[in-house]
Formats: structure tokens, C-alpha cells, sequence
């Protein structure tokens, strides 16, 4: 059984898309500013695409004839920047928080900065 024309056209669609969206793209190369800080930029990626056709019939024998298309769409929004300076971490949104969700996510460096401080003066307590 051959491939069907849409398939073909879907496949297309979504490899092109690969092409232009990976994760580079959503957490950016690393800058280092001159004081030492290390900034990551953090974007939102989205995307689609539709394809369609349909076959139209013949008068003679034969196979049907195809038409049909396709299309995508991407948008790339830069949210935030993670900063790393003096061995602190910190998520600067660019939008205020949308729900509780981006709290927590915003929450997660500090945390995570709490608990190594906390292995660190456990650590030399016991020394």
C-alpha cells in the first residue's frame, strides 16, 4: 500500500518545524556580563500547522487527482532571564505572575538556594 499525499505533505510540515524549533530556542545560550553574571534567557515557543487536501475524481481510468496544502505558524516570546551571580540563583519574569503555577516556578531557585545554604552549615557544623 502507497503512502497517501497527505502524509507526505504532514511529514514535510512537522520536519520544517524541527528544523526551526529546538531547545536553543526555548532556553537560549548563556551570556556573561561583565561583572561575571551569567544571564539565560528563558522563551515561550508555540507553534501549529494544518494540512488538508482532497482527491477530485476523472473521467478516464486511471488514479484521482490530489490537491490539497499546508501551513504553520510559530511564535517566539521571550518570559524570563535566570541570572546566576555570586553563586545566587534568580528567575526575573518579563510579565507579572499569570497564576499560582509561575509563583512556584519563580520560588524554585530560592529553594533550592535555602537547602544547599542549609547542607552547607550542617556540613560544617560537623567538621
Amino acid at each position: 500500500m502507497s503512502e497517501h499525499p497527505i502524509q507526505g505533505m504532514m511529514h514535510t510540515t512537522m520536519e520544517e518545524i524541527k528544523k526551526m524549533v529546538d531547545i536553543n530556542t526555548i532556553v537560549g545560550d548563556p551570556i556573561t556580563a561583565p561583572d561575571g553574571t551569567l544571564i539565560i534567557p528563558i522563551s515561550k515557543v508555540s507553534y501549529g500547522f494544518a494540512s488538508g487536501g482532497s482527491e477530485f475524481p476523472t473521467k478516464g481510468e486511471g488514479k484521482d487527482l490530489f490537491g490539497g496544502g499546508g501551513g504553520a505558524g510559530i511564535s517566539i516570546q521571550p518570559v524570563a532571564f535566570i541570572t546566576i551571580s555570586n553563586g545566587k540563583t534568580e528567575l526575573l519574569q518579563i510579565n507579572p505572575y499569570a497564576n499560582t503555577a509561575d509563583r512556584v516556578v519563580d520560588l524554585v531557585p530560592d529553594t533550592i538556594d535555602k537547602i544547599s545554604g542549609l547542607f552547607k552549615k550542617e556540613k560544617k557544623a560537623e567538621e
